[in-house]
């Protein structure tokens, strides 16, 4: 997972790989895009997955509609990319499928700084516990970071993921399925 640096470290960073991961994340951030966009551009060859906030994905591409600006990152290099759309949830593309996941309304949020970073880790975590990246085993990552997000905002800083348990992470999963599962007539 390349962190929100600079794009030319970013690259670096992968340059110096021996060995390619089965893949290769980044987040980056509008920032990069108004000082470093032709930077940006080299980096986003190099990696499997790009995630970003709607608003980055926007300015980025240049198009309004998501599905649009994803289909216009994928052609810039990532096979995969996620928009985040904060209280409202995630999207996540491959190819011409597109994966949703809503966010868990939460009674009262506290602090949503550092909730895209939990997002992201939450989501590299549950990836790094499988034997290969399928499109489910993605959308069930998204649903992972959605989760550990959801408590991150909960409390300041780490506080609430300092007391998170197993049982409450898996809770919390549950009732992400359950908000979102529906049967059709």
């Amino acid at each position: 997972m390349l962190g929100n640096l600079s794009p030319d470290v970013q690259r670096k960073v992968v340059e110096q790989m021996e060995v390619r991961p089965k893949l290769i994340a980044m987040d980056t951030m509008n920032f990069w895009m108004d000082i470093a966009l032709e930077e940006l551009h080299r980096t986003l060859t190099l990696v499997d997955l790009l995630i970003v906030n709607d608003e980055e994905a926007r300015q980025l591409t240049g198009e309004y509609a998501l599905k649009t600006a994803a289909k216009r990152i994928m052609a810039l290099g990532p096979k995969m990319v996620i928009i985040k759309k904060g209280e409202h949830g995630a999207l996540l593309f491959h190819e011409d499928q597109v994966f949703y996941a809503p966010a868990l309304p939460l009674e009262e949020v506290f602090d949503p700084t550092g909730a895209g970073d939990t997002f992201a880790g939450g989501l590299m975590g549950y990836l790094s516990s499988q034997d290969e990246l399928t499109f489910d085993h993605m959308k069930k990552a998204v649903i992972a970071g959605s989760a550990l997000a959801s408590f991150c905002v909960e409390k300041f800083g780490t506080q609430r993921l300092k007391e998170l348990t197993k049982e409450a992470l898996d809770a919390r999963i549950k009732e992400f399925y359950t908000i979102s599962q529906f049967d059709l007539i």
